[in-house]
């Protein structure tokens, strides 16, 4: 690909899709800003502002990020919106309110250049976040580890494996992680970093143990079906922020 405004030709495109994140992206931002200094690679960060209305565009043009203004409200949607306007040779995709460091940038890129068609990473939650939380988070990355999926908050792909799979399958509104997991697993190695990023527990924070609880299995009981309509997925799509 051509380099763009005259400057080199991304070896990483950050990707963060954004709904009405300006609470939570300017941290991420300044995290990530540094990390890629750190990193010393020809690099670009890329925000999809997904209908926001709390100025989120503002924030991550003054942060120095790219912004892709787009209408869709799904997250896979979203995402494949902004590896469109990316240029990097790799791909990665980090949630608005998710902190990622240069140690773990490093793992990342290494593991591409290592041969990797993609991966992942641990998880941890930045605190306060109440005990059941904690157990929850544990429990759930138990799982994900044992079935080979990386998590959607931290997602890195080579572009090439990752347009030879179709990108993030849009038929779902949730669980897409998993779909493009599997599909880039079917073509290479796949791999899941021993380091961790931390991200916001405001899920958490913002819902009880057994209200939280009831909704993760509502929407297991589903099932694939179930993903592939916004409604009942309202623990991703009902707009609810701290800071707000």
């Amino acid at each position: 690909m051509e380099a763009r405004r005259g400057r080199p030709t991304p070896v990483l495109s950050v990707v963060i899709p954004a709904h009405n994140e300006a609470f939570e992206l300017p941290r991420t931002l300044a995290t990530l800003g540094d990390a890629l200094r750190a990193l010393d690679e020809p690099s670009e960060i890329v925000v999809v502002d997904d209908a926001s209305d709390d100025g989120t565009a503002r924030l991550a043009v003054e942060a120095g990020a790219s912004v892709v203004p787009v209408d869709v409200r799904q997250i896979a949607a979203a995402r494949n919106l902004g590896a469109a306007s990316a240029a990097g040779e790799f791909l990665l995709f980090v949630d608005a309110d998710t902190r990622v460091d240069a140690p773990i940038l490093r793992e990342a890129v290494a593991a591409l250049r290592s041969g990797a068609v993609g991966g992942g990473a641990l998880v941890s939650w930045e605190p306060p976040v109440p005990w059941w939380g904690r157990v929850y988070l544990w429990l759930f990355m138990l799982v994900w580890r044992r079935l080979g999926h990386a998590a959607g908050c931290f997602f890195f792909v080579r572009r090439a494996d990752f347009d030879a799979v179709g990108g993030f399958d849009e038929r779902f509104y949730a669980s897409e992680e998993v779909w493009l997991s599997k599909a880039l697993r079917a073509r290479g190695r796949f791999v899941i970093l021993g380091r961790r990023v931390l991200t916001s527990p405001r899920k958490v924070r913002m819902s009880t143990a057994a209200g939280l609880f009831l909704t993760s299995l509502r929407i297991l009981l589903r099932g694939p079906r179930g993903w592939q309509r916004r409604e009942g997925l309202e623990l991703w799509y009902d707009g609810r922020r701290e800071g707000r």
